[in-house]
């Protein structure tokens, strides 16, 4: 019996139809439905602000305290001064007095750094013209001005006239938490800061050495 022959048409359309059925139906070329959409972004966190010009630099009081300096404590006997300390000490006049100064023996000026011990206690250390190093707590320095110092210490500075420099003073400070400490700094005429201590009253005070 003679095979029979499809049409052209139908031949056609059968194929398109098997390949179908192969593949489990014609493939989707629809984009979905999403795909025009633009891209998903994460926000970066904002930066914090930059600091305003209002907002007082941090200040590195290294050692200096209302309480003593270093490991070296107001109260303390000088024997236990000396220990704390890191390096060797001197004394002038002489530790033998009833009141004395202890420095560092390699100052080639005691005036420079002083701890006064009165009665074999530390009460009081002074910073002299030649230290600019040193910062008194809350910042204060050698060499700066009065108005500086009312900055530093807002309502806290009693002022007083100076004993022997003409339109100097003295500019007194009490720790903020109404401790025994206190802070004085001497100026001269033009208003600079000279020298500065921190002491237990009454040698705070002393503007002669130990009187």
């Amino acid at each position: 019996m003679p095979r029979r022959h499809l049409p052209l048409p139908l031949l056609a359309a059968s194929l398109v139809l098997g390949l179908a059925a192969c593949d489990g139906g014609a493939p989707d070329t629809s984009l979905p439905a999403d795909a025009d959409a633009a891209p998903t972004t994460v926000d970066a966190p904002a930066a914090p602000p930059p600091p305003t010009s209002a907002s007082p630099a941090p200040v590195d009081e290294g050692a200096a305290g209302y309480d003593g300096y270093g490991e070296a404590r107001f109260g303390m006997t000088a024997d236990a001064v000396r220990a704390a300390w890191e390096g060797a000490l001197a004394a002038v006049p002489d530790a033998s007095e009833p009141c004395y100064f202890l420095y560092p023996a390699g100052n080639a000026t005691p005036a420079d750094f002083a701890m006064m011990i009165e009665g074999d206690r530390f009460v009081r250390y002074s910073v002299g013209r030649g230290n600019t190093v040193e910062t008194a707590p809350g910042g204060g320095k050698v060499g700066m001005g009065a108005g500086d110092v009312e900055a530093l210490y807002p309502g806290r500075v009693a002022t007083s006239p100076h004993k022997y420099v003409d339109g100097g003073q003295y500019l007194r400070i009490r720790a903020r938490d109404d401790g025994p400490g206190v802070l004085v700094f001497e100026t001269d005429a033009a208003g600079k800061v000279t020298e500065w201590r921190v002491g237990t009253p009454p040698q705070v005070d002393y503007v002669e050495g130990c009187s």
